[in-house]
């Protein structure tokens, strides 16, 4: 059995897009998953699956989600261990970031840097953001609201859909997948 993490986008905000936690996990388990365990209520569920990958689970979880509640909703799905990675790979490490301040958007392909190549990191300052594997980190100094980088580090530049947590929430799924919480 592996362990994974589901991050679901634009759901449960401003009433729109509306999945209940219990719904959410009431699917996985009808996916054929186990210790099913979601945290907040905007779309992160950790589970244990075995036999298939994160691009099957999702695309399973996203059929599940249409078929049963109506709407469409985009979802990533990580191996528990690549969440670690992330957190452990931290570009911002040993900085003062106020983790309510720095996100972290997953990406469902790969980050090139060819997408982001243009821009110029001191025009953004003290904002700052750095390319992962698969996610993107961004340092929202002055808040995530007012983010200029925010604005400018879309899906369309990304050329690729992409779903945003903040540093808190990461770490906290980084260890619910670890099995270091009783949640």
């Amino acid at each position: 059995m592996t362990t994974y993490v589901a991050l679901l986008r634009g759901i449960n905000v401003g009433g729109k897009k509306r999945v209940p936690m219990q719904t959410l996990r009431e699917l996985l388990v009808g996916l054929g998953c186990g210790a099913v365990r979601t945290h907040l209520n905007s779309g992160n569920a950790v589970f244990v699956h075995e036999g298939a990958d994160e691009e099957v689970l999702a695309a399973r979880l996203e059929e599940a989600i249409e078929r049963e509640l109506g709407f469409s909703v985009a979802c990533i799905v990580r191996e528990g261990g690549e969440i670690r990675r992330v957190v452990e790979a931290n570009p911002f490490a040993g900085h003062e970031v106020d983790p309510s301040r720095f996100v972290v958007t997953f990406l469902a392909g790969p980050a090139d840097p060819a997408t982001v190549a243009d821009i110029d990191p001191a025009a953004y300052a003290p904002e700052e953001f750095a390319l992962g594997e698969h996610e993107v980190y961004l340092h929202c100094a002055n808040g995530i609201r007012d983010s200029k980088l925010a604005k400018v580090l879309t899906e369309r530049r990304l050329r690729t859909t992409g779903t945003g947590r903040n540093w808190n929430t990461v770490t906290r799924l980084a260890d619910m997948a670890d099995g270091t919480t009783g949640e």
